[in-house]
């Protein structure tokens, strides 16, 4: 027993004991089958040294319920389907749809409407939530369901009891983050740090969504308030995956042939869904957070949203330490180029568990 009991103490000492994970709350909106959106919550699932200790969806790129199903399917055919998912906002802070397509008629249109673009109004549908109708779910609809609890006070449990570990990833629009916020004043400070999929400086590409609106980026846009209360809000740490950063990263087919190979359910399900060869906007921000040597540049900057309800209302603000206001705004790092090649590796690595983090 002594032996034993000697071993013991050497190995405490040592720190050969296995690392404790790390903890993460996932606030996503959930678009899917496959995707973006699907894509960076498996590879926060699919790290083995991460606990997710649930997932929260808001309204965003798809309507909160439909983006609600497409995730919990997922969960159900990847494996993870103990992983606890909790319905947040369905609308905006302040931002309507109504005030939205009227001030296109001035200000001009938008490229991009995320859930307000998706369809005709169909209130008496069956189907239908709000004024949208949920779509036929190709992937077939979940057996699972959704907790009860609300995502804004299941964010400020879930930190509150485990106060300084959870870091807060927030890739859609920033509503169940702000309510929780609005709830708990301390929900931010008692986190470990949050890390957004948002805004936009100065990106050098002709994508038409950013080449003649530098600063419009959607999930500030599509709830400014919501942003403006997040950013201002006492985080340990504030990391932004800008525009900037993200169209660096394409999802590519060479990526998906590599993934398909693998016969883990993960890979399975985005060989089968993961259609669009498109930007990687937030598996950037999931996989940047897991290896922070993927980001080559970032720029120290106090960062805000406008909220100026013009042609401008939702842009991305900046300033750095000479110039920002006196009014609170807070520092951030905000990510603008990658090691790509790494990045892409790292991604197929967890989606097909050739490696880990």
């Amino acid at each position: 027993m002594r032996h034993i009991a000697l071993f013991l103490t050497l190995v405490l000492a040592v720190g050969v004991c296995p690392a404790q994970k790390r903890l993460v709350l996932i606030d996503q909106d959930g678009a899917g089958p496959g995707g973006s959106d699907q894509m960076a919550m498996l590879s926060l699932l699919e790290a083995p040294q991460v606990e997710v200790l649930g997932i929260t969806i808001v309204t965003g790129d798809v309507w909160r319920d439909e983006g609600a199903l497409h995730t919990l399917r997922m969960l159900e055919l990847t494996g993870h389907a103990h992983v606890p998912l909790a319905r947040g906002a369905v609308f905006p802070l302040v931002r309507t749809e109504q005030e939205t397509r009227l001030s296109s008629a001035l200000d001009g249109k938008v490229t991009y409407l995320g859930a307000w673009g998706r369809g005709p109004e169909m209130p008496d549908h069956p189907q239908a939530h709000g004024a949208y109708e949920i779509p036929a779910m190709p992937e077939g609809m979940p057996t699972i369901k959704a907790i009860e609890e609300d995502a804004a006070h299941f964010l400020v449990r879930q930190v509150r009891a485990h106060p300084h570990e959870v870091t807060i990833y927030a890739a859609g629009p920033m509503t169940n983050i702000a309510l929780a916020i609005a709830i708990d004043p301390e929900f931010a400070a008692l986190s470990k740090g949050i890390v957004l999929m948002g805004g936009s400086l100065n990106p050098q590409t002709d994508d038409p969504e950013f080449a003649t609106s530098p600063r419009h980026e959607f999930n500030f846009w599509f709830d400014p308030e919501a942003a403006h209360i997040v950013l201002r809000a006492d985080w340990p740490r504030v990391d932004v995956t800008t525009v900037d950063v993200s169209i660096k990263a394409p999802f590519t087919e060479a990526m998906v042939k590599e993934i398909a190979k693998s016969g883990k359910p993960a890979a399975k399900y985005i060989a089968a869904w993961s259609q669009d060869r498109y930007y990687m906007w937030d598996e950037l921000t999931a996989c940047a957070w897991l290896d922070p040597a993927l980001i080559t540049k970032e720029k120290p900057l106090y960062m805000d949203v406008d909220l100026s309800h013009g042609p401008s209302y939702g842009d991305t603000l900046t300033w750095n330490e000479k110039l920002k206001p006196t009014s609170g705004v807070r520092l951030v790092h905000a990510q603008t180029d990658v090691d790509l090649a790494r990045f892409q590796k790292m991604f197929v690595g967890l989606m097909t568990g050739a490696i880990g983090f």
